[in-house]
């Protein structure tokens, strides 16, 4: 916008083009309702509603339920009564039903109960309900007869194992249990977050809580402020909503709003949490309640408040839905102080208008078991008014963490934590043999240099493992997910003993191979190897940061095996491999300019959340063509954080030893090392010139003026000449208003200083912009991004192709042609030029 200086009328012209732009297109997050896991218990037959299809869980193989109880079946059903709930499973004795998770991530689990009528008093049942490798979900559960049935218990929590199990267990050995139907399916990526604003029992408006995904939260309130019951079918994840009037404390104090227009979903960066369908539906943010005042008396200020009851002296996650169906403009649009139980404040100034967001806070509940929620217009607010749209209240079980291996086999499990305990003695005494036999060795070398013994077959050598060796010697990792280990032999298996027919890939890491793992997921099976750059601690990394982050643009962690002296590591398959195969040196099919766009936008909202969405946020710190992978439909995930650092909460850098691949590395931080978020920004703007040009980031081969690819391309980007330089495969099928947005987004990403670069947040912002403009058609102004759509029809000029060579470590036998040809250059030389271990 800075060529715009002076031009007042054009900059807000382009506003109001941006903001109808946004209202043009539903931004929400991109999920699909899943298909599984729904279950109609008891019964062998399948109910579908309007959205979902429950399966009898008497004769179904997508799951197991052992060992086999007895089904039972209303005796006297009721016309009004629907067919799920006229069939019950019933258990005398502990049973389980066990699932296959084929996509790790948060899950919703949803219990439902029903007692109707039959020969066993199903109102009588006490029972316990657990989780694999949790504590109780339910202790000495039982359903009270009242009207308020069915009952249905919710709760959410992480699943990162293969197979998932839900177990129902009589209290007492007179009692029983049951189930009329259950629900087991992923939520929307980053549905819940990592960590809340902390309200304390003495209020607090510092602190933060931390690790919300590795607990499980169990829905308490879900309430639709000012509107009706929302059913699950007007729900894309099947919740229900309440009104909430009989929470309210004075009912004249409030009264309904109601909104006839489409409500503007919106993505990008803001102070607040911008919401889509799936955190809400339409109907709860087009309903409010808004403050009963008399338009004659504008002192009169007051405060709505509800109140819920909820567990004493517990946690709980409370998320509040704002959107401004109240106001005719922003500047009668009101600033709302949201109340929370009295002692906490928090100060909201509507920025958007029918823009929905919502807040998350987490609150620590006193011994009145009473949650207070109140609101009120600011003392400057522009307009007497405040309004709440919506809120959700979730108890979180404390001590729970997210799902462990233990279900997935007792017989290896069972030995796993025997031997844990048990031979603890006889480790120690081993670890003091082999510290005094390698102290010299552990002097002259890191530990992750040490040579490797060679891995026979049948076992062989040492079964220990390198992590715990590691943090025995005095590189303690604490918390690693043990849950995530995978056994040697296993891995064996998938990989047909790392048969040369599956291998994927190499690189300074060492070897990829696909595999295939006994219950039939794909994976990608990463082996480091002696003297390759993949060491101890870039292992532990990975380890670290993949077990307590999930996102769609990331790809996930399986798991890992540190057995006999091997550093492995078990990923999500991804099938078309990374996104500089598709870029030059081979032979696919060249990318669109949508498809790269699409790349583009995604990998960088998994880097955004990389930064923003963690513990702490974590820098990258390789980002590069080879780092970003594509799954089947070409959705791209970002990969390898063996050199990935946690941002420290308070501190503006971390200085660390420089570490990444040259080409990429953030001038600023090879000059100072001193390593912030900005850094990866960098590198990811060099991977835009890669995406736009087609051509390694440094081209010893090329004239010396366009070897460094970023150098060369931000000439001609200032020059506004960009469209000399664009791949020449995608001449004449690019719009040049999307092309210079484009540019200018990789510009920013590429300033000299830091500071001066955008947040990925931004970065996704100006990506989806330029995606849009591809999309769409417009007439604009002559000043509008440099140009009109009329000039996208004009002829490129002719552009001379330099043979292009890759640079990364990942292809062994060095650089190929684009044009195929096998000449042998010079450049080859500098295809393994790194920065200290960068990989």
């Amino acid at each position: 916008m800075e060529k715009f200086h002076g031009h007042e009328i054009f900059v807000q012209l382009l506003r109001l083009l941006l903001l109808l732009l946004l209202s043009l297109q539903c931004l929400s997050s991109d999920y699909t309702p899943p298909s599984k896991y729904f279950i109609n218990c008891g019964s062998s037959s399948t109910i579908s509603d309007t959205t979902r299809t429950f399966v009898g869980d008497v004769s179904s193989d997508s799951f197991t339920l052992s060992p086999k109880p007895e089904a039972v079946e209303d005796s006297s059903p009721s016309p009004a009564t629907s067919q799920l709930y006229r069939t019950a499973r019933l258990f005398r004795s502990p049973s389980s039903y066990e699932f296959e998770i084929d996509q790790f991530g948060i899950y919703l689990v949803r219990l439902h109960f029903f007692p109707f009528s039959s020969p066993t008093d199903l109102f009588t049942a006490l029972f316990d309900v657990s989780v694999s490798g949790l504590p109780l979900l339910l202790h000495n559960f039982t359903v009270q007869n009242t009207s308020n049935l069915p009952l249905i218990k919710e709760f959410l929590l992480t699943i990162n194992i293969s197979k998932f199990i839900v177990k129902f267990e009589p209290s007492q050995e007179s009692s029983f249990a049951f189930v009329n139907a259950i629900e087991l399916f992923i939520a929307p990526d980053s549905f819940i977050p990592h960590s809340a604003l902390l309200v304390t029992r003495k209020g607090g408006k510092n602190s933060s809580y931390k690790g919300l995904l590795s607990r499980v939260l169990q829905k308490i309130h879900r309430v639709n402020v000012g509107g009706r019951e929302i059913e699950h079918d007007s729900d894309t994840l099947w919740r229900n909503w309440v009104p909430d009037d009989t929470f309210l404390f004075n009912r004249s104090t409030a009264r309904n709003k109601s909104y006839d227009q489409p409500i503007q979903y919106q993505e990008g960066q803001s102070e607040y949490n911008y919401s889509d369908r799936n955190i809400a539906p339409d109907n709860v943010y087009s309903t409010a309640k808004e403050m009963n005042t008399n338009k004659g008396d504008q002192l009169q200020f007051f405060n709505i408040s509800w109140g819920f009851n909820v567990t004493k002296n517990a946690t709980h996650l409370l998320r509040v839905h704002f959107c401004d169906i109240t106001s005719a403009s922003l500047s009668v649009s009101p600033w709302i102080n949201l109340y929370i139980n009295s002692i906490f404040s928090r100060n909201i100034k509507i920025i958007t208008l029918a823009v929905p967001f919502y807040l998350d806070f987490v609150v620590v509940s006193d011994n009145s078991g009473l949650l207070n929620i109140s609101i009120g217009p600011h003392r400057d607010s522009p307009v007497n008014n405040s309004f709440l749209n919506g809120l959700e209240i979730m108890e979180i079980m404390e001590e729970l963490g997210s799902v462990s291996m233990e279900n997935e086999s007792k017989k290896k499990t069972t030995p796993l934590l025997v031997g844990l305990v048990v031979g603890g003695l006889a480790l120690v005494c081993i670890v003091t043999v082999v510290l005094s036999l390698r102290s010299k060795c552990r002097k002259e070398k890191p530990a992750e240099a040490s040579h490797w013994l060679p891995v026979t077959v049948d076992g062989g050598l040492s079964s220990h493992s390198r992590v715990y060796e590691a943090t025995i010697h005095g590189s303690p990792v604490p918390h690693l997910n043990l849950g995530l280990k995978i056994p040697f032999a296993e891995i064996q298996s998938a990989t047909k003993n790392f048969s040369g027919k599956l291998l994927v890939g190499k690189g300074g890491f060492g070897k990829v191979y696909q595999g295939t793992l006994r219950n039939g997921m794909k994976v990608a099976v990463k082996r480091s190897q002696p003297g390759h750059g993949q060491g101890l601690p870039e292992f532990q990394t990975e380890i670290l940061v993949l077990s307590k982050i999930r996102h769609r643009h990331l790809v996930s962690l399986i798991g890992y095996c540190d057995e006999r002296n091997e550093m492995i590591l078990v990923y999500e398959f991804m099938q078309k491999g990374t996104l500089r195969n598709h870029l030059y040196d081979s032979d696919l099919p060249c990318l669109s300019w949508k498809q790269r766009l699409e790349i583009c936008i995604g990998a960088a909202r998994g880097l955004h959340y990389l930064h923003t969405g963690s513990e702490g946020g974590i820098i990258h710190r390789d980002i590069k063509s080879t780092n970003i992978l594509l799954d089947d439909d070409f959705v791209a995930k970002v990969a390898d954080f063996g050199l990935s650092r946690s941002g420290l909460p308070n501190q503006t850098h971390v200085s660390t030893a420089v570490k990444g691949t040259f080409g990429y590395l953030d001038p600023e931080y090879f000059r100072t090392q001193q390593l912030t978020d900005k850094s990866d920004v960098y590198s990811f703007g060099v991977v835009l010139l890669e995406v736009l040009c087609a051509r390694p980031v440094i081209n010893p081969s090329l004239p010396r003026e366009q070897m460094n690819l970023a150098e060369w391309v931000m000439v001609w980007q200032k020059k506004g000449l960009l469209e000399q330089v664009i791949d020449p495969l995608l001449v004449g099928k690019v719009n040049l208003n999307s092309l210079r947005k484009f540019g200018e987004s990789a510009e920013k990403c590429l300033k000299e200083d830091g500071t001066d670069r955008p947040t990925m947040g931004d970065v996704v912002w100006d990506l989806e912009y330029a995606f849009q403009l591809q999309q769409t058609a417009m007439q604009r102004e002559p000043l509008e991004d440099s140009t009109n759509d009329a000039a996208s029809t004009f002829p490129f000029p002719t552009i001379q192709r330099y043979p292009s060579y890759s640079l990364s470590t990942s292809d062994i036998h060095g650089p190929k042609r684009r044009d195929d040809s096998s000449e042998r250059t010079e450049s080859e030389v500098f295809s393994q030029l790194r920065i200290d271990n960068g990989r």
